[in-house]
């Protein structure tokens, strides 16, 4: 069995949101596993140049295309423009994600349009390229979503959030089967409450955090800390890679709160 450092050596990835937080973690750990080819997604271009040097420095090739992932063509040019530098493709994680806040009686119809476009839409669309690619040169891949703990129900401010990341777990198994004998595995990974920049940001907009917010809410978890994206990237990369057999339309929890478990 290959070391860690090989684990995803025929690995050729594109990672969304991978200019920051969850989708950095992510990319660097592929990297630091043997992947040499790393497109990363996202809107914020000196953002996602910072992130291409990082991963340079770690031997990769990379890079970075800006694209809103709620629009079908940013998602065809993604994935072309990946095809286009490195020629083949076999690997996808989707973490672009929007979590805008929204109870059921403030949800406009905008605002559903902007979670779903984001969540749903655009992880679909980037599939669906990504899989048409591995159709037409006959060769395996993975994909890995990243989803939320809020789709098994999500709190009450988080009513199209948690329809949104719901509706991509069905979506995720539904592919899953779909390509299964194609050697095109998809599964996804549903974290709970997590320490990144994008929540730092989400905290101070809509709830007013103090400076002091992560203290606090770290304090309070059961395990003394908010998940921490180095930590969810050790488990995608694992689902990324070959290693992970023949795993397919799992969607796993990675939370210290046990869905469905009352106190």
């Amino acid at each position: 069995m290959p070391g860690l450092s090989e684990r995803n050596t025929e690995t050729r990835a594109i990672v969304t949101g991978g200019a920051q937080g969850i989708g950095l973690a992510i990319a660097t750990r592929l990297v630091e596993e043997g992947c040499r080819a790393v497109t990363l997604v996202g809107r914020s271009r000196e953002k996602g140049a910072r992130a291409v040097a990082e991963l340079e420095r770690l031997g990769a090739e990379a890079i970075f295309v800006s694209a809103d992932v709620s629009d079908p063509a940013g998602c065809e040019r993604a994935v072309g423009s990946a095809l286009d530098r490195f020629g083949h493709v076999n690997a996808l994680v989707n973490a672009a994600a929007s979590s805008a806040r929204g109870s059921l009686v403030e949800t406009t119809p905008e605002l559903f349009d902007h979670l779903f476009n984001t969540n749903v839409r655009g992880p679909l669309f980037l599939m669906r390229g990504l899989v048409k690619h591995l159709l037409a040169e006959k060769k395996p891949g993975s994909i890995v979503n990243v989803l939320s703990m809020s789709a098994h129900c999500g709190q009450d401010f988080l009513t199209a959030y948690s329809a949104s990341k719901g509706a991509l777990a069905v979506l995720t198994k539904n592919v899953a089967h779909s390509h299964r004998r194609d050697r095109i595995r998809c599964n996804a990974v549903l974290p709970g409450w997590m320490d990144t920049p994008g929540e730092a940001a989400v905290q101070q907009k809509w709830h007013g955090a103090a400076a002091d917010w992560l203290e606090k809410a770290e304090a309070a978890q059961p395990m003394g800390q908010l998940v921490k994206p180095v930590q969810l990237a050790s488990l995608v990369a694992y689902m990324i890679s070959p290693e992970a057999g023949v795993m397919t339309g799992s969607l796993v929890d990675y939370d210290q709160n046990v869905a469905g478990a009352l106190d």
